[in-house]
């Protein structure tokens, strides 16, 4: 059988354009449906795609361009919303998003050509809003880090969302960037329980060390917030006074909550686990579920897609919204400098002043 340990979905699921639908089944003879499949690993392809900045209206988020260095994301997390995505390239959202990996090289290049345009107009850029830009193939494949010098060269703000202390590897390039009020960082975390943890996120950096990691920012003098996300109800909701707290006094300045979402094969890659790894809660954390999206498991709607309707999903902003003021956590941002932007010279532009 595959070894799926470390793994956070349980399946590999078609993806909803298949046209053909496959299904495993025992054949009676005592032989498993994956007994011959290869061993589960990762591999990563090359993206060879011509742009690096992508382009957004939605009003839920406080940015309109983003960056992703990576498509799938190796930590694996179950209830990632953006395992979808990996539909559009003809895999699953299910163990494909989290061991077939797409890792852009010419990111940095890319991005030194579109920042250089003349139309190009100057506003933050998030990093890691789908899937995670210092995701462990990171530490080899240094894409992030890349596109971070150049954004730097160019005095480009950045807000970077991520779950991995893996960003302590640049903690003085972010600091140098604070320094000029160029970046926010936010770092995830959705539990502190180290099993729950596992279980959920299980190729993310385990919740000390991404508390280690806002120490860590914090002290370089990096703007951090800690994003309580996703709460899940009856696993993690208990827990959202005990993590902001715990960022707090890690150095944390703000704090932000996101309940969860389910959209397309999330639902289905969810329930699975749910039902393997918490049989007795599954029932009712899906219908804690649909309580806070009017009876479904997840609707799309700008306004509420984030934070959910109804009286649960109120008490869970209430909570957080306490328990960011009882902390300090809830002090305003006017958010990264974006009047410091300047391409740098290229080599050789100096020839043209003779």
């Amino acid at each position: 059988m595959q070894d799926r340990r470390h793994r956070g979905a349980l399946s590999n699921p078609a993806n909803r354009y298949d046209q053909t639908r496959a299904e495993a089944i025992d054949d009676g003879w005592g032989h498993h449906p994956d007994e011959d499949l290869p061993p589960l690993r990762t591999t990563v392809i090359e993206d060879s795609s011509r742009s690096i900045i992508t382009r957004n209206t939605s009003p839920d988020v406080p940015f309109d361009r983003s960056i992703n260095p990576y498509r799938g994301c190796e930590h694996g997390c179950v209830y990632c919303f953006a395992r979808p995505s990996h539909a559009w390239l003809g895999l699953s959202p299910g163990l494909d998003f989290e061991t077939r990996l797409f890792a852009k090289p010419d990111a940095a290049a890319l991005l030194d050509s579109e920042l250089r345009k003349k139309t190009y107009a100057c506003a933050p850029i998030a990093i890691g809003t789908n899937t995670d830009p210092y995701q462990p193939i990171e530490r080899e494949r240094r894409v992030m880090r890349q596109v971070l010098e150049v954004l730097s060269a160019f005095e480009h703000p950045v807000m970077i969302t991520t779950k991995s202390a893996l960003i302590e590897r640049d903690a003085e390039l972010l600091a140098q960037m604070a320094a000029r009020d160029l970046v926010r960082v936010g770092i995830s975390i959705t539990t502190l329980d180290r099993d729950t943890a596992r279980l959920l996120e299980p190729r993310a950096s385990p919740p000390k060390a991404r508390l280690r990691a806002i120490r860590t920012l914090a002290r370089a003098g990096v703007p951090v917030r800690v994003m309580v996300a996703p709460i899940i109800p009856l696993l993690t909701d208990h827990e959202i006074e005990r993590i902001m707290a715990a960022a707090a006094e890690a150095g944390a300045r703000w704090a932000a909550h996101i309940l969860l979402r389910l959209p397309l094969e999330v639902k289905e890659l969810f329930a699975e686990w749910l039902e393997t790894h918490h049989p007795g809660k599954a029932a009712h954390v899906l219908a804690l579920v649909r309580q806070t999206r009017d009876g479904a498991l997840y609707q799309a709607q700008f306004g509420t897609r984030l934070a959910g309707t109804g009286p649960y999903a109120e008490m869970i902003a209430q909570r957080a919204r306490l328990a960011a003021a009882k902390l300090g956590l809830n002090g305003p941002d006017p958010g990264p400098d974006r009047g410091r932007f300047r391409p740098p010279p290229r080599p050789g532009d100096q020839l043209s002043l003779f």
